[in-house]
């Protein structure tokens, strides 16, 4: 990890990150990083003791090692999403090669941060991912408030944040639901691929990619199944989210 000196100190509620990192010196470096910036830090050098630390100290937010002594970050994330906890994760991959980056984000991750990382990039992201955690529980739509969209066999609570299928809850990360809040709430709108990444990144993150993008089109499709067709691909352009008439 390259160290510079942080020169935007965020007021930061105190907030626990569970470091799952087995490389000692640099779970040192990072744990020092992100107590300056007032969080609280829970560490974990193998995935037993994470496990242990998922139960017992109710993190926050993950930063996530790929590969650990005693497994893998992908299985464990997967072992996380499974049990319905939708905690956000952020990998630390040393392998910036894309079908290592989309494998963590299809198996439900939020985010990743190659390393050897920065400072100042892994604070904007962690900050970025915990705001993005806390979803408003209503939007206004000109001066109606709107809480629930139905189409097809699906229905999105937007107070709850939850996604159904006939009654049924729909398993979703954050994300999904936070791309798919974004097309409901501009139905008819066609939403640029940039527009879609400011409004699910900070603008400032500008090393976010357009590939994050896809691998979430591609989930939220996967999960609505026939009813994806809802969701206009504008070629050239962006998205659109429209209803059919019923």
């Amino acid at each position: 990890m390259r160290h510079e000196k942080i020169t935007d100190r965020r007021c930061v509620e105190t907030m626990k990150i569970l470091l799952v990192e087995d490389d000692f010196a640099l779970a040192m470096g990072t744990e020092y990083a992100l107590q300056a910036e007032g969080y609280e830090v829970v560490k974990a050098g193998n995935v037993e003791a994470a496990r242990t630390a998922i139960d017992n100290e109710k993190p926050d937010l993950v930063l996530l090692d790929v590969m650990l002594p005693d497994g893998n970050g992908y299985e464990f994330c997967k072992d996380i999403r499974g049990q319905g906890n939708m905690v956000p994760i952020i990998f630390l991959t040393a392998v910036g090669e894309e079908a290592n980056i989309v494998q963590g984000l299809e198996l439900g991750a939020d985010d990743y941060v190659t390393k050897p990382y920065r400072v100042k990039e892994l604070l904007s992201r962690i900050s970025a991912n915990l705001r993005r955690s806390k979803i408003l529980t209503e939007v206004k739509i000109g001066d109606e408030k709107k809480e629930v969209y139905s189409f097809g066999k699906h229905e999105f609570n937007n107070s709850k944040f939850i996604l159904y299928n006939e009654g049924q809850i729909v398993d979703c990360t954050p994300s999904e639901l936070r791309l798919l809040r974004e097309l409901v709430i501009h139905e008819g709108q066609v939403l640029t691929r940039t527009q879609l990444l400011e409004r699910l990144y900070d603008t400032e993150d500008s090393f976010i990619d357009d590939n994050t993008l896809s691998v979430y089109m591609k989930r939220l499709r996967t999960k609505l199944s026939e009813d994806a067709a809802f969701i206009e691909t504008v070629r050239g352009v962006g998205y659109r989210f429209t209803r059919k008439q019923q």
